[in-house]
């Protein structure tokens, strides 16, 4: 299996070297130049297997230059018990013919755990199949939950930095604690006077930056990502899908073959772009929902064909979609136009030089066929918090809370009664705040997120996840923030390079 750009400038790149580059020369992502395709039988055999073992039977046909005791080493060591409590990705169903599909049972409480626990191991790897002799200076921008899964998955990994930039006030007071508190020698974080967009501009620049590259070299690091722009990355959010599939199935709960809806919220278009990959791979995946919160530029853009990312942007109680460049969708684009590069590249371009495009109608007819898309704003996701409690006395997140929302819309709307899945992204406690106003009505009355938790867990006896009940125990190392056009030289400095 070898991998390509989404923009026509490369082909022929192993998987070792997509995952350790991260990004294209070209600004383009690395996609697979084929698809492997599951038989029904094949999924089938699946259902009595734990989650490891379907993770390893999913990525193995994409990682070919990784031998299979290689890749079951890699997954069982990331998926390991004493790192998750329970099965990695388990079912809940609060309501009848809907299920919750639980990706925050990581070190992290998110769903970012579920890849950022295994990249470190597939890049480590990477790097010695490609013979470089640097080490990987990894560069992440977060709207609030990959900074930290990154942060923890790469802790004290040999051979790696980890630089991570967050927008200044643009995330969860959890989100920026458990950043700020990291341990590790690798480490370093900032936090940026700007929204997410701004952040993973500057990213993008950086990786675009040849001085920058060559005075990093120097220093012996390689520049690579652990957003999901990065193969690596997105390859394992398609296995959870399966897993849920298989799960429903073993269970009786959905028949051979049938499909099931998936509702997804949705950000950088990482997470849905991983289950729409499934489906194109052979899993029984119906309609594809991709849920929005105020931010709704993908939202407009699956019903109408026009990305527009200038209009408002708005800071919600679901920051982590708090995004109006989703780099992900250049992946779909690409596969949509039957690999054709050079029209994905114009579309950038133009996003590039105006903030906006427009697909023809053929790529339109196709995102209809494939996806439903809705959003709401904050008002509606409190109700959602307080109306899912209500009704089946599940606690959920704010984004998981704006996808069931969107979720109930879409049925109402198309009359849909497939099985389905919201994928909830993140434990409620990260955003105790929010969630007990949402639950008691009224704005919070209470912003100490601590005494919040400790609130939420005796209001409704969830007990709070044990690696955020820690925090408020753990000191403070980073306070550093810098303006986007400086980030450049926090990498440089996180290289070792003093100001360049």
């Amino acid at each position: 299996m070898n991998y390509q750009s989404t923009r026509g400038g490369r082909t022929g790149v192993s998987a070792a070297q997509a995952v350790a580059q991260g990004i294209c020369g070209d600004g383009g992502l690395f996609v697979p130049e084929a698809f492997p395709r599951f038989s029904e039988r094949a999924i089938e055999g699946m259902e009595g297997l734990d989650y490891r073992a379907r993770a390893a039977l999913v990525m193995a046909p994409f990682l070919t230059d990784f031998s299979g005791e290689e890749l079951r080493g890699c997954v069982a060591d990331a998926y390991a018990e004493q790192k998750f409590s329970g099965p990695p990705a388990p079912l809940s169903s609060p309501e009848s013919g809907v299920w919750f599909l639980e990706l925050w049972h990581g070190p992290t409480c998110a769903f970012k755990d579920m890849a950022l626990q295994l990249l470190p191991r597939l890049l480590t790897l990477s790097l010695g199949k490609i013979r470089s002799q640097k080490g990987a200076l990894i560069l992440v921008a977060t709207s609030g939950d990959t900074g930290k899964a990154a942060l923890e998955g790469f802790r004290d990994v040999k051979g790696t930095r980890v630089a991570v930039f967050y927008p200044q006030n643009g995330v969860s007071a959890l989100q920026e604690r458990q950043m700020r508190t990291q341990r590790g020698g690798n480490v370093s974080v900032w936090a940026v006077r700007g929204n997410f967009d701004d952040a993973q501009t500057g990213v993008k620049k950086i990786f675009a930056d040849g001085h920058i590259r060559e005075e990093t070299g120097k220093r012996g690091w390689m520049l690579s990502s652990a957003n999901s722009i990065n193969w690596g990355r997105l390859l394992p959010q398609i296995v959870y899908y399966f897993s849920a599939w298989c799960d429903l199935a073993a269970s009786g709960a959905v028949r051979p073959g049938e499909p099931v809806d998936f509702c997804v919220p949705t950000g950088n278009f990482g997470d849905i772009l991983a289950a729409y990959y499934a489906k194109k791979m052979g899993l029984p995946v119906g309609r594809l929902v991709c849920a929005s919160n105020a931010n709704n530029v993908l939202t407009e853009f699956l019903k109408t064909g026009v990305y527009d990312r200038n209009r408002r942007f708005y800071t919600t109680i679901s920051p982590s979609m708090d995004i109006l460049v989703s780099s992900n969708l250049e992946r779909l684009l690409f596969d949509l136009t039957g690999g054709d590069g050079g029209r994905v590249a114009g579309w950038m371009a133009e996003l590039a030089r105006s903030g906006r495009y427009r697909v023809e109608d053929d790529v339109l007819a196709k995102l209809h066929a494939l996806f439903w898309a809705g959003c709401c704003g904050d008002d509606e996701t409190r109700d959602e918090i307080r109306g899912v409690y209500a009704r089946g006395r599940y606690l959920c997140d704010p984004h998981t809370a704006v996808a069931a929302r969107v979720f109930r819309r879409y049925r109402r709307e198309t009359g849909s009664r497939a099985p389905g899945v919201v994928v909830s992204t993140a434990s409620p406690y990260k955003f105790a705040p929010d969630v007990l106003s949402a639950l008691k009505g009224g704005a919070p009355q209470n912003e100490d997120a601590f005494a919040c938790m400790r609130e939420l867990a005796a209001l409704t006896g969830v007990p709070v996840p044990r690696p955020l009940a820690a925090l408020e125990a753990q000191p403070l190392r980073f306070s550093d923030a810098c303006a986007p056009e400086k980030m450049g030289e926090a990498v440089l400095r996180a290289a070792g390079c003093g100001k360049g």
